[in-house]
């Protein structure tokens, strides 16, 4: 529910007038201008369907590998696809998993047809200090436009401490 109430995506040229190289961005529940009510609204609402209907919530990476914008490249949509393929097969349930540093999210170590080494963004990037800066920056960018929702209701409670515990921790 973190990843859906943020709705991190990107700015990127081509899609975005004015733009020239990838911007982070939040748009709440993937689609902020669209919505009526507020986010922790529906963030309760996916909650609960998924939970009704036993279904899983995946974060797939389709940006950068190898390196920020300028330096590493996107990930290859055959991978993507390979991946996408790896959660509808359910394999991706059964796969090993490891955990990455700040966001703490469980990232598969083998999944059939995709590079075992782009799988953990870390792995990819020459530059570790770096890419560990990049995941501070980003981290920040999270945090702050979570203050936002703290004080709202998500159904009967306020923003749980499971909800906070999945957002970035940089100490």
């Amino acid at each position: 529910m973190y990843h859906f109430i943020s709705g991190y995506t990107a700015l990127v040229a081509g899609t975005e007038d004015g733009i020239k190289e990838p911007q982070a961005t939040f748009s709440a529940c993937f689609g902020g201008a669209f919505i009526m009510l507020h986010p922790t609204k529906y963030a309760a609402m996916l909650a609960e369907k998924m939970k009704k209907h036993g279904a899983t919530g995946w974060l797939v990476n389709t940006c950068w590998s190898g390196g920020s914008y300028g330096s590493g490249k996107r990930i290859k949509l055959a991978y993507t696809r390979k991946i996408i393929d790896a959660i509808h097969s359910g394999k991706l349930l059964e796969a090993k998993y490891t955990k990455t540093e700040i966001f703490g999210l469980e990232i598969p170590t083998e999944i059939e047809g995709v590079p075992s080494e782009i799988l953990d963004p870390a792995n990819t990037w020459p530059d570790k200090a770096g890419h560990r800066e990049t995941l501070v920056k980003l981290g920040g960018l999270f945090k702050n436009n979570f203050e936002g929702f703290l004080n709202y209701k998500i159904g009967s409670d306020n923003v749980t401490e499971e909800i906070l515990a999945a957002g970035p921790n940089m100490e």
